[in-house]
């Protein structure tokens, strides 16, 4: 175990002090993860290299951009913020992500993947143009090139000539692979000690030389030749990189000495390391897709301290099972979220109607879109936030031809200790924008399997639910698929809302009833088209409106409600509108940001008393 006040100066340590050190490390994230949960291994597979780029540079002032960024523990924990890796993605505590307004070692945010190269080839753009000094690196996985904004980023980078360090961590996947002993055995060679001194010394006198530098020109365009003959292409190097590799990831002393040698090389550089993710932890390494995000467990046996309930997830993957029994022409796809967005019966049942494409939203939706034209009947199961990255096919491609493609909208609302990268709180918003979307929201897992039946057999065109993550309230009903009713009638106040927040809002009904206020409690069905006629309804008689919803506050159901009402004449004495608010919302578990934002049942029955006695 390791004391995180006691980072030793990694600039000056020996290699067996910085192996001993990673050792270390690799042990004190497994027993701070089992307390916290996090992500666990990803961030074993990079602890070598994380100490290796910390002994070549200094990410205080050089630029490290993580991609998608759960893989910075480490990261966090040799600049200084061990003490406080206790408090790791809780409320008010140390974020799971790098997040600059935490320290000037995190040199940008990154929740979503595919955007390091992008932002560090701005970050090194932005260098050369201010005349400043210091190194740029981008640190991405093989996932994170399923991404096409990641091949965007490579190829203008690759032609931009700007010094930029670009670190592919291939944990799984084989890119560039070399194949054959001819071909081994160079790459071995060209990563020795002295071939890395000798080419360096041999550049650096070819430039002072006269005709040097015309000299080694051609003696490296032969060399090139030569080598492509023998070896694979890279794709990298034909984008302009340097590249180096593949090497042992997990080599915290050989690492040292290829980022020490790459730092030196003007122009954009690609090294391409190979990990072993959740190196060190035998259930990790065993089954790392099951480490990856983990809540607290026992790290003797790697099982979970609070086995996972039935969840909204779940209750989505198994309606969709059995209405695929009975259509062979629904499909299902998900964005490298199989397990996450409840499709791992699908596919065992109906492997050849399941795909997996990757981290690639975009490309999901459009792939679902020629799938719809040609008469399948697509199901892409995907978080809210990251169902933003398909907006603009959503609507050119699905949406321009009014193509039946439905969209099972997960995490949708507060998904807590993941924070803000990863609520999804926009998604009302922005699939409301759409023409001829239709928008569900479920309120308990037999709605979803209601709701889901009605969107692939019964809807024309997009059609989507947005469920929340985990578990089902204490609502367990099935008020079908009218689009909005009254649930509870009364007099005194309108409470309207939707989705998760119904059964908080039935629990502040009936305070409300002893208090003496006889409430009407309209359950949205269908967000989108609106159906504004029952809500018109009820606020002519009550004169007074709550709206609940756990969104944020522009483009929210409340701003649509109130204005539907101004446009239809219905006056209002009094009206709340209760979101997450305008700004983002940090990291914690749902019920403490639910406090934070006002939606709690005890939040909730104060502001409706107050709408209710307002005069």
């Amino acid at each position: 175990m390791i004391e995180f006040d006691e980072i030793p100066d990694l600039k000056t340590i020996t290699d067996g002090e910085a192996e001993a050190l990673c050792a270390r490390l690799r042990s004190s994230v497994v027993d701070m993860v089992s307390r916290t949960g996090g992500h666990l291994a990803s961030n074993l597979g990079v602890v070598e290299l994380t100490v290796a780029l910390h002994r070549v540079f200094d990410t205080g002032r050089d630029r490290l951009v993580f991609d998608v960024g759960h893989q910075c523990y480490i990261h966090k924990i040799l600049t200084r913020r061990g003490s406080a890796m206790d408090t790791l993605r809780s409320f008010g505590g140390i974020s799971g992500f790098p997040k600059p307004k935490e320290s000037v070692h995190d040199a940008f945010i990154a929740g979503h993947a595919s955007n390091s190269v992008s932002v560090a080839l701005g970050m090194a753009r932005a260098r050369t143009l201010l005349g400043e000094d210091y190194h740029v690196i981008a640190l991405i996985g093989d996932g994170a090139l399923t991404g096409g904004l990641a091949y965007e980023g490579l190829s203008n980078a690759g032609l931009s000539r700007e010094p930029l360090l670009v670190i592919l961590n291939d944990n799984g996947m084989s890119i560039t692979k070399n194949v054959g002993g001819v071909a081994q055995h160079l790459a071995h060679q060209r990563l020795k000690p002295q071939y890395l001194r000798f080419k360096k010394g041999y550049r650096k006198v070819m430039s002072v030389l006269p005709g040097g530098k015309t000299f080694y020109r051609v003696t490296h365009k032969v060399k090139t030749a030569v080598k492509e003959t023998l070896l694979p292409c890279s794709m990298f190097e034909d984008m302009g990189f340097t590249y180096l590799g593949p090497v042992d990831g997990n080599d915290v002393r050989g690492l040292t000495r290829l980022l020490r040698y790459a730092k030196d090389i003007s122009g954009p550089v690609l090294l391409h390391i190979r990990t072993v993710k959740g190196k060190g932890y035998p259930p990790a390494e065993q089954n790392p897709d099951a480490y990856h995000g983990v809540s607290k467990f026992c790290v003797q046996t790697g099982a979970p301290l609070h086995a996972s309930g039935p969840s909204y997830s779940g209750a989505f993957g198994a309606a969709l099972c059995e209405l695929a029994e009975k259509d062979r022409r629904v499909c299902a796809i998900t964005a490298a979220m199989r397990d996450g967005t409840g499709l791992k019966q699908f596919e065992a049942q109906f492997p050849e109607r399941f795909f997996d494409v990757g981290i690639s939203e975009g490309h999901a939706v459009a792939m679902a879109a020629g799938m719809a034209k040609q008469g399948c009947v697509p199901v892409f199961a995907v978080y809210s936030s990251f169902l933003q990255r398909g907006y603009d096919m959503l609507i050119h491609d699905v949406a321009l031809l009014g193509l039946h493609v439905v969209f099972g909208v997960d995490r949708a609302g507060l998904v807590g200790e993941d924070g803000e990268t990863h609520h999804g709180l926009f998604d009302v918003a922005y699939l409301s924008t759409v023409p001829g979307m239709n928008l569900y929201a479920p309120s308990s897992f037999a709605e979803v399997g209601t709701m889901l039946r009605h969107a692939l057999q019964e809807v024309k065109g997009p059609v989507a639910l947005r469920y929340p993550r985990g578990g089902e309230g204490s609502y367990h009903g099935d008020a079908g698929t009218t689009p909005s009713l009254i649930t509870k009638e009364g007099q005194g106040v309108t409470l309207v809302t939707y989705g998760a927040t119904y059964p908080d809002i039935l629990a502040v009904a009936e305070r409300l009833e002893e208090a003496g206020c006889q409430p009407e409690v309209i359950k949205l069905n269908r967000l989108c088209p609106l159906d504004l006629e029952p809500v018109c309804r009820s606020v002519a008689k009550t004169g007074r409106l709550l709206v609940a919803e756990e969104v944020m506050a522009m483009g929210s159901i409340g701003e649509k409600l109130c204005a539907g009402l101004a446009e239809a004449g219905v006056p209002l004495k009094a009206v709340r509108l209760c979101t997450t608010g305008r700004d983002f919302v940090p990291q914690g578990t749902v019920d403490q940001l639910r406090r934070l934002c006002g939606l709690d049942s005890e939040s909730l029955y104060r502001a409706a008393m107050e709408v209710w006695k307002h005069e």
